[in-house]
């Protein structure tokens, strides 16, 4: 593991009593022929508790490996290769499988992107709601079905006491998707990941399965790791965001600062192509796609897509800089000369290439036109 990288990592706040899960240079690799190849490269964030974090990213950034390496159900040939997944301080990778089983669903739950998949079509909704409250010891099979109507209730499924007896067939998508936040919530855990949770929905039962979420957080005290591609629904929902680009954490800080003050050109290009802007403009969309895994470019992988890119990108991948109050981005832009690259620069204090990178790409004055 890169040295430098750790260095920076290690220098973010770690005195904070609150944080729920950290999650601590994470890698997780798949084997393949020709050697084990990083889905997950070096990853560290915290979650804390109360809090909702968004991961954001094209698809192929490793944000679902990211989720599933949390909760240890990476299968060959994938598996995590290094770090710490430290949760209420203990670091799941140490457990027994045994000891994982009683973790998943009941201290940290997972809502899976696409439900019809997710949920067993021979089983009716409300046994598998119950079967969560009875694996987990939580009540007797009676009590479970019982509990099973309260929670379809809760999740503003109507007519829940009917509907309880339903197969997933009968159910429509946003309903669907509102039975796996049923089951997500049986067991009141602390921790809820939500991967990609209105990726197949339209856009009136999102806005819907945002807000259900929103509540539901309060109600139950929950805190959520939100994972997405879409933009819009971090900015609605989260308190924090971390970009993630081919395996790594590009940029992380409040979700405030992070689309007012973008520091990375990943998250500048993301920003960019959200719908929404000037009448008659083009939408800017970033060039190129997300790597493949086993053939990423030398140094900073967004090296070939980047409009500011300059010599320097290629060379090594950059470690995290401070650029505002818990704001980081990994991007040699960011590098002042012959300073502590964890010290956020001062105008014009950029590496040597930064104005001439800028206005090759089409820049005034060597400033972004965002």
């Amino acid at each position: 593991m890169n040295d430098e990288r750790r260095t920076t990592n290690d220098q973010r706040p770690t005195t904070n009593d609150h944080r729920l899960l950290t999650v601590d240079h994470l890698t997780t690799v798949f084997d393949t022929a020709s050697g084990p190849v990083p889905a997950v490269d070096d990853v560290s964030f915290e979650i804390h508790a109360g809090e909702t974090l968004g991961l954001v990213g094209e698809s192929g950034s490793g944000k679902s490996v990211t989720a599933l390496s949390i909760m240890r159900l990476v299968q060959p040939p994938g598996r995590i290769a290094g770090g710490r997944i430290l949760f209420k301080g203990q670091d799941l990778l140490t457990l027994n499988e045994r000891r994982m089983r009683e973790v998943r669903g009941a201290e940290i739950s997972l809502i899976f992107q696409e439900p019809m998949t997710a949920l067993n079509p021979v089983f009716t909704i409300g046994d598998q709601v119950a079967e969560t409250l009875i694996v987990h010891g939580r009540a007797s099979r009676r009590e479970a079905r019982a509990q099973a109507v309260d929670l379809l209730t809760a999740v503003r499924i109507p007519d829940a006491s009917s509907r309880v007896r339903d197969y997933p067939h009968q159910l429509s998508g946003g309903l669907r998707q509102r039975v796996l936040i049923a089951m997500a919530l049986a067991c009141r855990p602390a921790l809820v990941v939500a991967d990609e949770p209105t990726t197949a929905l339209d856009v009136t039962i999102q806005a819907q399965i945002l807000e259900l979420l929103r509540d539901l957080k309060q109600s139950f005290n929950l805190s959520l790791l939100l994972i997405t591609h879409d933009l819009g629904v971090v900015a609605e929902t989260a308190d924090r965001v971390a970009v993630m680009y081919a395996g790594r954490i590009v940029e992380s800080g409040p979700v405030r600062a992070i689309f007012r003050t973008p520091q990375h050109p990943y998250t500048r290009g993301l920003l960019a192509s959200i719908p929404g802007g000037a009448p008659g403009q083009p939408l800017r969309a970033i060039e190129g796609s997300v790597p493949l895994l086993g053939n990423l470019p030398s140094g900073c992988a967004f090296t070939p897509r980047c409009p500011e890119r300059f010599d320097r990108c290629p060379t090594a991948p950059p470690p995290d800089y401070a650029v505002g109050a818990d704001q980081f981005a990994k991007c040699y832009l960011h590098d002042p000369v012959g300073a502590d690259p964890r010290v956020p620069p001062s105008p014009g204090e950029f590496a040597p290439g930064y104005g001439e990178a800028r206005r090759g790409a089409g820049r005034e004055g060597g400033r972004p036109t965002r």
